[in-house]
């Protein structure tokens, strides 16, 4: 009778969850780990406590594990893809060839065995019990003895090891600023599982995407070594090195290592750089979040270190203001890693030996924040939703608080796209990150092109319209997974405009904008559409007697139009190649959208100038 009742259960429960597996949902992990660290020999051995939940309407037979330090190895697959690509991350490569002629060669092909990464599961139980698992390259795949039923939790507790590798990307030790240790993607990390199944994407060097959490790390390191990490410390009076209270005494322990124990509440990854010459400063902002600074104790960078603390509250003011409030009581900006790169709670710089060196970078990476870590879009398949989002909004913010401009969209940033456009390299931006044929395309897609998705929404729906937007959907979306359609959803439902046609020509396709004057004969108006996007059209027209108007063509395809004080005339459909139109009086010059927001790909063939004839 018992297990009578436990299969209807489990029907009850399938049916209910199938029934509503239209509904949004994801998956959820508790982490617990405790990691003795070698600091010395770049060499860590931890334990996993993993409380993972399905919320799925699935039954999961299966999970996979992240083990993304392996990519650091001779034939990895990031190996592989290096020596493959005609473009590859000049951070990873060396060129062996001329300046004329470059010749690349893999970095992590001449890594030896003390330099590589690596991450080694020692054992694995499920509720207690051994189960099977086998690795491939950076993927763990583990076969449960049991499924996990929809709405069920299963503890998986782990035994691992790693090696930090030579620093190549993003993680590592001993980077080209002298950073100790870099630690980003360093333990082993339940890949995520969605509507669309699992996400087991090997590590091939570029995004990523996880599963909310909440974690709870201690960490045992030499203790001449500072740590800045994601998550709150726990125990800072055990730890001082900047974190403690001043007001009262410190309780440090006896022995060559302190115990550093952090805790970070609802992110989906944990990050943390060390370094025994680290200086760690607090700035306190008005909004009540607390700002750490760690950088290296040398005076070539303490100035930009310094300079960049009241700007960074500043940019941190305007994101509050322009997308959402920061949800989270701290963020640390961390000496680190290559270039930036953004992490949960906190980011990792390189370098910065004047303002200008870093200013943009912590700008950028801070963003992220919201467009990655807040509204954690898959950016594997969506890099250009994190990354170009990011890009636009930090931009506004560079705009405002570094050049004293209005902090308002322009089309300062299209170049790389006419780049790519022009030299035909453009890909759509529904490439997954790691496929896309050059490095090239992958940035100028990902960054240029996500960035204007959201400059052509103010031209199609008006920028007051995508301030709203932005800010519906940090409300709407934060600390889920959004996808493409959500953002366009939310643009349609604040605008009140039909946008299916612009998510599937902008990211979908390659398909360009370019419109052209065909004609001008006395007060009639005729132009083409030359590109295969289509848009809805801004016309300034200056009358021969001197006066000017101006007019909006909305696109059939809205089924709507945006606000405007132009002179509203008839729609254009996308079949029809041409339109024309009767201007109010006899027509001088005639200029297709004068704000040049639009990416119309030609601007030569946007003006008309009527010729004057004189004897």
């Amino acid at each position: 009778m018992k297990r009578l009742f436990a299969i209807l259960l489990t029907i009850v429960t399938i049916t209910v969850f199938g029934q509503n597996n239209t509904s949004y949902w994801q998956q959820h992990a508790d982490y617990k780990m405790d990691v003795d660290v070698d600091a010395e020999n770049y060499k860590y051995k931890g334990i996993q406590e993993l409380a993972y939940t399905n919320n799925s309407p699935d039954v999961l037979d299966i999970v996979f594990y992240h083990l993304y330090f392996n990519a650091f190895q001779p034939n990895s697959e990031m190996d592989a893809r290096l020596q493959a690509v005609p473009d590859p991350d000049r951070r990873m490569v060396n060129n062996i060839g001329t300046k004329e002629n470059p010749v690349y060669e893999s970095r992590i092909a001449k890594l030896k065995p003390n330099e590589i990464g690596y991450l080694n599961v020692l054992s694995l139980k499920q509720n207690g019990k051994d189960v099977t698992y086998s690795i491939d390259g950076t993927i763990l795949k583990v076969v449960l003895n049991e499924g996990i039923m929809p709405g069920e939790k299963a503890n998986f507790d782990m035994v691992f090891e790693g090696q930090v590798p030579v620093h190549i990307r993003r993680a590592g030790r001993n980077s080209k600023d002298g950073v100790a240790l870099s630690m980003a993607q360093w333990y082993p990390k339940i890949a995520e599982y969605d509507f669309e199944g699992w996400h087991a994407d090997s590590y091939i060097a570029r995004e990523f995407h996880g599963v909310w959490a909440n974690f709870d790390v201690t960490l045992h390191i030499d203790k001449t070594y500072t740590v800045g990490s994601t998550g709150y410390l726990q125990n800072s009076q055990e730890v001082g090195h900047g974190y403690e209270d001043k007001t009262k005494p410190l309780s440090l322990p006896k022995g060559k290592k302190l115990k550093w124990h952090f805790v970070a509440p609802n992110v989906h990854d944990f990050t943390w750089a060390a370094d025994p010459n680290y200086v760690h400063d607090i700035l306190k902002t008005a909004s009540g979040t607390e700002l750490h600074f760690f950088y290296k104790n040398d005076k070539k960078y303490a100035k930009a270190w310094k300079e960049v603390q009241p700007l960074t509250e500043k940019a941190l003011q305007y994101f509050n203001e322009n997308i959402g409030e920061y949800p989270w009581k701290q963020y640390s900006v961390i000496q680190g890693g290559d270039g930036g790169m953004e992490y949960a709670m906190c980011t990792l710089v390189e370098g910065g030996e004047t303002l200008n060196d870093i200013v943009g970078t912590v700008f950028h990476e801070l963003a992220h924040t919201w467009f990655q870590q807040i509204l954690a879009t898959n950016e594997s398949k969506h890099s250009w939703m994190d990354e170009g989002f990011t890009s636009y909004i930090s931009t506004l913010a560079s705009s405002l608080i570094l050049e004293g401009g209005d902090g308002k969209p322009n089309a300062k940033g299209y170049r790389g796209y006419f780049y790519a456009v022009k030299n035909n390299i453009e890909e759509p931006l529904t490439t997954h990150a790691d496929r896309f044929n050059t490095n090239a395309a992958f940035s100028i897609g990902s960054y240029t092109k996500g960035s204007m998705f959201l400059s052509q929404l103010n031209y199609i729906i008006g920028e007051e319209n995508v301030q709203k937007t932005i800010k519906k959907y940090f409300e709407d979306f934060k600390f889920k997974h959004p996808t493409p359609n959500d953002i366009k959803r939310t643009a349609e439902k604040v605008s009140g405009i039909q946008l299916d046609w612009f998510l599937n020509e902008w990211t979908q396709t390659t398909h360009t904008i370019d419109y052209a004057i065909a004609k001008v004969e006395g007060n009639i108006v005729t132009l083409a559409r030359i590109g295969q996007m289509p848009m809805p059209i801004d016309i300034k027209i200056t009358y021969v007697d001197g006066s000017t108007e101006n007019f909006y063509i909305p696109l059939s395809m809205m089924r709507g139009e945006k606000t405007t004080d132009a002179t509203l005339i008839k729609n254009w459909s996308w079949a029809n190649s041409t339109y024309d139109f009767l201007a109010s009086k006899e027509v001088k010059s005639v200029e297709i959208d004068p704000s040049q927001l639009m990416a119309d790909i030609d601007r030569e063939n946007n003006v008309f100038e009527k010729i004057e004839i004189t004897n």
